[in-house]
């Protein structure tokens, strides 16, 4: 049972926890998931632990059960909205008779990087090396070994909003387990949804929840924009309640009943009978109306994210366009058409069953356990006869190299 990683999702409107390894070919092997209400948090920010805290139990005893595993750690999301990442370049001289790069040296660059200076309601959750240079010879990424005199960490710096780290520590706490570490949200979502390809060449991901949109940029398999609007899918279910003057929960379900974006599409623009919300009585609405309300917020949606990126000056060299993903709107057809026209790029829908993952909910922990798992760090379960811990923990502890001493540093902080 080793190389598990225990991915957990807060949304706004549900926890979504998922078990699994990361096989060969990059598939995610499923061991097992859960997805509970959540009502303790309001656009992307905790606000209630004691309800966030049981919505997170209720997930991993979901998974749990459908895994038959007990989980002691995970790792968890953290969105754009309580992040900074900040570049950083650290050199260091190798003082050593032969020169030789030690991994002491390595552990040096990522102390230096880890007092990179921050403002005091901030917290350095992460470092992320991108590449090693040697004596300007850049892309390496392990230097231990070879030899050199000026050895340099090009490493993004990840900084949480104090408030919203502590508050997801107590979070995790009151649930009962133990917290691994965080993932940026866009770097899990984008493991599952872009290709390397888009990942290498520019794309910008739209990651749309039930209350946030998180948009982010990569480019030369770099994070290099990320950002967080307060609007998602709840908002088109709150539109089409206010707008036909109808219940909440009949408003959602013909959003969902329709998967529809663009009034265009519609074959059959047929009456349909719904709830008057004032008087309780039956009315009859065209599906036109309810598309029509849809198809203002989707443009709404993706024109607060353009705005968002609009002075980062970067569109023109994003060659693999806008790629869209999350349970928010990804689904309803037409939405890649209007983000095509709102940002003149092509436009696509995430092809996240390549990774055998089946719902879109599950799209940002299957990407935890993804992240993780390429960075040699694992979480700890236990079965029912012993406990199972992972090997990165366990006897590999001597291997996990680079990426592994950086969750180590960062473990000690929680």
């Amino acid at each position: 049972m080793a190389d598990i990683v225990v991915g957990i999702d807060i949304g706004t409107t549900k926890v979504c926890t998922l078990i699994g390894r990361l096989k060969e070919g990059n598939k995610i092997e499923t061991l097992g998931r859960g997805v509970a209400p959540c009502s303790g948090v309001k656009k992307g920010v905790i606000v209630d632990l004691e309800s966030t805290a049981g919505s997170i139990a209720n997930s991993i005893r979901q998974a749990e059960n459908m895994a038959q595993l007990k989980v002691e750690s995970a790792y968890i999301n953290i969105s754009g909205a309580h992040v900074d990442i900040i570049k950083t370049l650290n050199e260091i001289s190798i003082s050593n008779e032969d020169h030789e790069v030690t991994s002491h040296d390595v552990e040096r660059l990522l102390f230096m990087a880890g007092n990179t200076e921050i403002a005091e309601d901030r917290q350095i959750i992460d470092i992320i090396p991108n590449q090693y240079i040697l004596d300007g010879y850049e892309e390496i990424l392990d230097p231990t070994g070879m030899t050199g005199v000026k050895l340099a960490l090009d490493a993004d710096v990840v900084a949480g909003k104090l408030t919203s780290v502590q508050n997801i520590v107590r979070s995790i706490g009151k649930s009962g387990i133990k917290l691994d570490g965080f993932i940026v949200e866009a770097l899990a979502t984008a493991s599952i949804a872009l290709t390397s390809d888009e990942r290498e060449i520019g794309a910008i991901l739209i990651d749309i929840g039930g209350g946030v949109t998180d948009v982010s940029i990569f480019k030369k398999n770099r994070l290099i924009f990320y950002d967080s609007i307060p609007v998602g899918g709840d908002h088109i279910t709150n539109d089409i309640s206010i707008g036909l003057k109808i219940p909440a929960h009949e408003a959602e379900k013909l959003k969902k009943e329709y998967e529809l974006a663009l009034t265009s599409l519609i074959n059959n623009d047929q009456e349909v009978s719904v709830t008057d919300g004032d008087t309780g009585r039956k009315k009859s609405v065209k599906v036109s109306e309810i598309v029509d309300i849809i198809e203002a917020r989707v443009t709404e949606i993706f024109t607060l994210c353009r705005d968002r990126i609009a002075d980062s000056g970067i569109y023109e060299s994003l060659n693999a366009g806008v790629v869209l993903t999350g349970g928010g709107i990804s689904y309803l057809q037409g939405a890649e058409q209007i983000a095509g026209s709102v940002f003149e790029l092509p436009a696509k829908v995430a092809n996240y069953k390549a990774y055998g993952i089946t719902k879109p909910e599950h799209i940002t922990s299957a990407g935890i356990v993804k992240h993780a798992s390429e960075r040699s760090k694992y979480s700890t379960v236990k079965s029912t006869t012993r406990v199972q811990k992972s090997e990165a923990d366990g006897r590999k502890t001597g291997n996990t190299g680079i990426l592994g001493k950086v969750f180590e540093f960062f473990r000690r902080l929680f």
